[in-house]
């Protein structure tokens, strides 16, 4: 790795201090599973690494209906969680997907949303959810929607001094819930993910529906296309079909050393009507 400085701030204040003082030559350390890499191929140079393990962002609250989920919750304890398991079990869904043991034993959800991996699985969570993160800088705090956090690979709204400290969504335990990916061996990112999460009226009709993929671009993507074309209607294996098609037409994936991208979209079409189906059989079950 190159040289660097390393400081372990006790307080939120004081690594916001530490950020305002150095700015784009600081890099922040959570789980470090994806930062410990990146220095050790040299392809951040970072004056100062602060290590924000110590600071009190490791909570997973309810509040007013509206789960809440610390910057340095661990995958594992998504996984773990019986507040998760009754309020949200699709991030525990997601979470079982991510890697290894070690990965889900270090990884924080903060430092998944933050790296930005178009393929990896809790940014597309958050965006199927409409999930609103919380960001301190020393000027003062912000929420952002996670639908417009992510601006591209591994690029997201955040500012040299802002750290995200948490995520606040929908307590989804209505819902009936799925995530499907193909991955090229398991724990590896997605080649193409789809997280879906429905809701059903007394009718059996579909009252609310939220889907996204990961994989298919350079950032998540809300297929709100798929949620139009599924609320009011009966969820039947030919309504499902049609949205998961409406979802792949409008796919335009890129190819790469591994797949190309038409069939990254056949693959996406296929993960969204088994995803849907999935979280239908849930609702279903739930209702």
């Amino acid at each position: 790795m190159h040289p660097f400085e390393y400081a372990a701030p006790e307080t939120l204040d004081q690594a916001l201090g530490l950020l305002g003082e150095h700015g784009d030559e600081a890099k922040v350390l959570a789980g470090g599973q994806s930062l410990i890499p990146i220095l050790h191929y040299r392809l951040a140079r970072p004056r100062v690494v602060i290590d924000i393990n110590g600071l009190l962002l490791g909570d997973i609250v309810v509040e007013n209906g509206r789960l809440g989920v610390g910057a340095l919750v661990r995958y594992h304890q998504l996984e773990e969680s019986d507040v998760i398991a009754r309020r949200c079990p699709v991030l525990g869904e997601a979470a079982r997907l991510i890697g290894n043991v070690r990965v889900r034993t270090l990884g924080t959800v903060g430092g998944s949303l933050v790296h930005a991996d178009p393929a990896a699985e809790l940014p597309a969570v958050m965006t199927a959810l409409d999930a609103r993160l919380a960001v301190a800088s020393p000027s003062g705090r912000r929420t952002v929607a996670a639908r417009e956090f992510f601006t591209g690979p591994l690029t997201t709204m955040l500012t040299a001094d802002e750290i995200v400290t948490g995520v606040e969504m929908d307590a989804v335990s209505s819902y009936g819930w799925a995530v499907e990916e193909l991955s090229r061996r398991a724990g590896d990112f997605a080649v193409v993910a789809v997280v879906a999460l429905v809701s059903l009226d007394r009718r059996g009709r579909v009252d609310d529906a939220r889907v996204a993929f990961g994989g298919v671009a350079d950032r998540p993507v809300w297929a709100r296309a798929v949620e139009d074309a599924l609320r009011g209607r009966e969820p039947t294996a030919d309504v499902l079909a049609h949205a998961a098609q409406t979802a792949r037409d409008a796919l335009e994936p890129p190819s790469d050393a591994f797949v190309s991208g038409a069939y990254r979209r056949h693959v996406a079409g296929v993960l969204c009507r088994r995803a849907l189906a999935r979280a239908v059989a849930r609702a279903l079950g739930r209702t």
